[in-house]
């Protein structure tokens, strides 16, 4: 089926390039009384001919998309402007890690199926504090931008960095305008879904040039500001478990309960922007630049999920695929006393800045040397809270039928009247999480320019470039720390271990406040009926830590009953630490020097031209990480007198000090880019380079944990202990060593510019990979008291294997101006990618049956993923990579009309292996070599996807007069319902289906 979508869409795209062929040897143009071609081009048209025109003329691999207008790109978000870029994919989620919550706006780029981007703002290195080296493109407001462009094979005069690609974001100058310039814009958006209250957003450009006798001065001032509302519905499957015992003589599959939720978010982006331009000569010019953009959001979520044993669930009427996964059935667990359910009320907060500023000069010595020098100062910031207070109760039965998607859940009336009663729920556990950023960075760089006299050279380009850069990440510790309010594996009868008799009900008159009724009005916009469940009140979450306390003195009280001692004699909740604990400080310096000289030529005399830059940038790169290295041995009990034999045990003492890592690397980064031009429409390309990706800062975290474990055994007899084995190992939460990601990559175009807005391109492209990192081991030395030096095998991040991405591009664009009438404003866009790629370790850790713990020691499990039953499944693509994408969008310009309707699509992806709620302890062993053969103690995670997913956007603007214009923008019009799938041996599961509705904007324009 994937095969023949992939060859159905190339043979569509073929078509059309054929009728376009005819079409284009058609065209004709109006004409004006004297007999001369006068033909205006603006809004969307222009827009469209403009990046054209870039691509045409660049001297790199390059699409680009301009904005329609000032301020005015063509969808909600960058991020959303950039998924529609040949090449370009978005994800869907919010987080990385974090599958389980959708993205409206989508989050993170990838450019020809990798993640490693570079992000720059008018030509100029820019970021977010996230622990990684790029923007977040979702923080950036597009009402600032004039443009984008998308580098797929950079030259050396480029800033390194980007293997897959270099996104550079365009803002306006006051140059840019022949004089005054001002545009206001307002708008307001409607989700279906959320409704509610507005969402406005507004924005404002001034820009003026004036002269006077100090030369020509301009000042640009741009502000936005937007509010956005969406609501996500949700449905979603637990893992299915192989049970013998449910279908006699037959094992087959029965999911762990589901669940359901709903999740409000509200951002709100800002941005500020101003530009100062003077020239005082035609030798001289000056640019002094301010950019500031502001991101805040906050979403609320309840969620009921299962967490039920599952090997105690029953299942009646039950039905099953060919393969004995669960088609539908009624869950039961008399085990437990119910089917166990926690519900929680989930709220996150995130508040992020980036500012730039940055100064220009550009001197034209002499008609042939010119000299360019830059200086910039960025500052990033991001911090945010996440708090989880939880509910829980055990209902008597749920039906599930995963027949259709999204899976249909059934209550009978009892049970629905039970969920519905507050007094049957009991406060369950809370879950805190924070973390800081801040990175800065100070840049300087000069280039210098020769332009030569002569026919086929043309101008060689030196420059230098130096920056200084830290950054500094805190995380909470434990990361996300999950407390117990009261579970039931606390409660058993006076005697027993468990703490507790009962839990704390609601009904119990000092447990009952700070609850309420969620009937999950409108969900899944009334296609979907869930019952009411009882939830913690928003404001439990929002008052940590005094919140957390309180509800944790309920375990106290019940806890003292039991014991018959006093209310604190059970033990305090203890909250995450945070800025105190050095394993959740990442502190990092980061200074580069780079050099490059570059070499533009052209052979204007040939039969078919060829023109290019050849050139090579050097870079010396020094890192300092600043962390701490932990050491801790527990020896073993020796008996006095005693003789030691066996393996002999290294005399560390134990200690945790303050450590820093200086980590230096240079590169040497050729690049060639040749042009031919078989005629004034048709040109070739090949482009050659060596690339590279610094590891993100968030991988070179210097903090390692290492340990020394021994095996003993004693001869009471002989008072002999014979040490079997010594384990020296050890878990970096990074590893500061780490060297950067590079890339030979090469690319072949084949371009036909038959029209002002018409073209058809086609590009191949390959990347070969060497030391990608993984996580994996390696090894780290510490001396002993005699300074021999022993190596820990330490698991964290490194430099482990070598990949290859390659595939090919597809574009087409064109008016139809030879139609009749009205007709000739329709045009249309189309775009295919195909991206291939694999993967190779330099040490395979692929295992046929899974073991061990959850911990990143755990290879097998954290590279190939396990399945439930113990085996593993290997082979996985690279993350985030769909093999097909493309974009289809139907145009119309025509008087004072403008209007698209675009379509995206791509094929599903891997997202990530061992992530929350796809993984567990409690996996059955298969192993018939093990002797836990039949037991539930496998350590799972499964590999989770992306499901192939098609958004359709569209939007239509009216110019009311020259200057003033209303419009309607509309996304997700096909409400379309983004699925995540679990890959299981019994075949690809939905794990959940996520709705967030259509959304509608109405905006009003007015510029002169």
């Amino acid at each position: 089926m994937n095969q023949f979508r992939k060859t159905a869409i190339a043979v569509g795209v073929s078509q059309v390039v054929l009728l376009a062929s005819g079409m284009a040897y058609a065209q004709t143009t109006p004409a004006t009384d004297n007999g001369t071609t006068s033909v205006i081009v603006v809004g969307q048209r222009a827009s469209l001919e403009n990046a054209q025109k870039i691509k045409q003329n660049a001297d790199e691999v390059v699409d680009s998309i301009v904005a329609d207008d000032i301020g005015k790109l063509p969808d909600r978000s960058v991020t959303e402007v950039l998924q529609r870029v040949v090449g370009v994919t978005i994800d869907r989620t919010m987080a990385k890690g974090d599958p389980e919550h959708y993205s409206v706006e989508g989050s993170g780029v990838m450019v020809r199926g990798l993640s490693y981007v570079r992000s720059e703002l008018n030509g100029r290195d820019s970021f977010s504090a996230n622990g990684g080296r790029s923007l977040n493109f979702e923080d950036v407001p597009p009402e600032l931008m004039a443009g984008i462009d998308v580098y797929k094979n950079p030259s050396a005069e480029q800033i390194e960095g980007g293997i897959s690609g270099l996104i550079n974001l365009r803002t306006a100058m006051p140059f840019d305008f022949k004089g005054r310039k001002m545009s206001v814009s307002a708008q307001d958006t409607y989700s279906t879904l959320k409704k509610g209250k507005p969402q406005p957003s507004y924005s404002m450009m001034f820009s003026d040039r004036w002269k006077t006798r100090f030369g020509e001065f301009g000042a640009l001032f741009d502000l936005a500001t937007s509010q956005s509302g969406t609501r996500t519905d949700a449905f979603q499957v637990s893992p299915y478990y192989p049970r013998t015992d449910v279908v006699p003589g037959q094992t087959v599959w029965v999911p762990n309960a589901a669940s359901f939720r709903s999740l409000e978010f509200d951002r709100k982006r800002d941005g500020a922007y101003a530009a100062f331009q003077w020239k005082p000569n035609s030798n001289v010019q000056s640019s002094l630049t301010y950019f500031k953009s502001r991101y805040k959001m906050k979403w609320d979520e309840q969620a009921i999920f299962g967490q039920s044993s599952p090997y105690n669930l029953q299942v009646a009427n039950g039905k099953f695929d060919p393969k004995g996964a669960m088609i539908s059935g009624v869950l039961t667990d008399p085990t437990d006393g119910g089917v166990n359910f926690n519900d929680d009320t989930r709220t996150s907060t995130r508040k992020s800045a980036t500012t730039d500023i940055s100064w220009n000069l550009r001197w034209r010595l002499n008609s042939q040397w010119t000299v360019t020098t830059d200086l910039q100062k960025v500052r990033a910031t991001t911090g945010s809270f996440d708090s989880t207070v939880a509910t829980g109760l055990q209902i008597p039965q749920m039906g599930m039928d995963m027949s259709a998607t999204p899976a249909r859940l059934t209550f009978d009336d009892a049970t629905k009247a039970y969920m519905a009663n507050a007094n049957n729920y009991y406060w369950g556990f809370t879950m805190e999480h924070q973390d800081a950023s801040v990175a800065n960075e100070k840049a300087w760089k000069t280039d210098v320019k020769y332009e030569f006299d002569h026919p086929v050279l043309r101008d060689l380009r030196v420059g230098v470039r130096l920056t200084d850069r830290d950054a500094t990440t805190i995380n909470s510790v434990p990361g996300y720390n999950w407390a117990a309010i009261t579970q039931p594996w606390q409660v058993g009868p006076v005697g027993s271990w468990q703490p507790l008799t009962q839990l704390a009900y609601l009904g119990d008159p000092r447990f009952s406040a700070g609850t309420h009724l969620n009937t999950f009005p409108n969900f899944f916009n009334g296609k979907a009926s869930v019952p009411a469940v009882v939830f913690p009140n928003t404001s439990l979450a929002d008052g940590y830590p005094g919140t957390y306390s309180q509800l944790h003195q309920y375990y106290n009280v019940l806890c003292a009953e039991r014991s018959g001692g006093t209310l604190d004699s059970c033990g305090a909740w203890k909250p995450a630490t945070f800025g105190t604990d050095p394993s959740g400080t990442n502190d990092q310096q980061e200074r580069s020097k780079a050099l490059y000289t570059q070499l533009r030529f052209g052979f204007d005399d040939l039969k078919y031209p060829i023109d290019g830059n050849i050139g090579v940038r050097y870079v010396k790169t020094n890192m300092v990480a600043h962390g701490y290295t932990v050491f801790s041995f527990t020896a073993p009990s020796i008996p006095a007198g005693a003789t030691v034999t066996g393996v002999p045990i290294p005399n560390i003492p134990n200690f945790q000090q303050k450590q820093d890592f200086d980590n230096s690397y240079s590169n040497v980064l050729p690049t060639l880019n040749l042009r031919m031009k078989a005629s004034d429409k048709l040109q070739f390309r090949f482009a050659y380079g060596k690339a590279m990706s610094r590891p993100d800062f968030s991988q070179l975290q210097a903090y390692t944990n290492l340990s020394e474990a021994t095996t003993t055994s004693t001869n009471t007899a002989t008072n002999i202990v014979n040490v079997s084995n010594v384990s020296l190992t050890g878990t970096g939460s990074g590893n500061p060593m780490l060297r950067p990601t590079m890339a030979k990559q090469a690319d072949i175009t084949a371009e036909w510019y038959f029209a002002p807005t018409g073209s058809f391109t086609a590009a191949l492209f390959h990347k070969k990979l060497s030391d990608v990192i993984i996580n994996q081991s390696y090894n780290f030395a510490l001396p002993d008291v005699n300074g021999t030096m022993h190596d820990f095998v330490t698991t964290g991040p490194v430099n482990g294997a070598n990949g290859t991405a390659k595939g090919i591009e597809l574009a087409y664009q064109q008016y139809f101006d030879m139609l009749p009438g009205w007709l000739a404003g329709f045009g249309v866009q189309a775009n295919y990618t195909y991206v291939k790629s694999s993967q190779d370790l330099f040490h395979p850790v692929y295992q046929a049956y899974c073991s061990g713990g959850s911990g990143a020691d755990n290879l097998n499990l954290n590279l190939n993923g396990c399945d439930v039953d113990g085996k593993t499944f290997g082979n996985l693509p690279l993350n985030g990579l769909s093999k097909n994408s493309y974009n289809l969008a139907l145009l119309f310009d025509r008087g004072p009309i403008s209007a698209r309707v675009a379509y995206s699509w791509r094929s599903k992806s891997l997202q990530a292996i061992n992530a929350n709620g796809t993984n567990g302890g409690d996996g059955t062993d298969t192993n018939p070599a093990s002797p836990t053969f039949g037991q539930h103690n496998v350590q799972y995670a499964l590999p989770t996807w992306s499901d192939a997913y098609g958004q359709v956007d569209a939007s239509i603007f009216y110019k009311i007069t020259e200057n003033l214009s209303f419009g309607l923008e509309a996304q997700n019009l096909n409400n379309a319902m983004y699925k995540q799938l679990m890959q299981q041996g019994v075949g690809f599961k939905v794990r959940g289906a996520y709705v967030t509705g259509p959304r509608y904007t109405a905006q009003m324009r007015y510029s002169f």
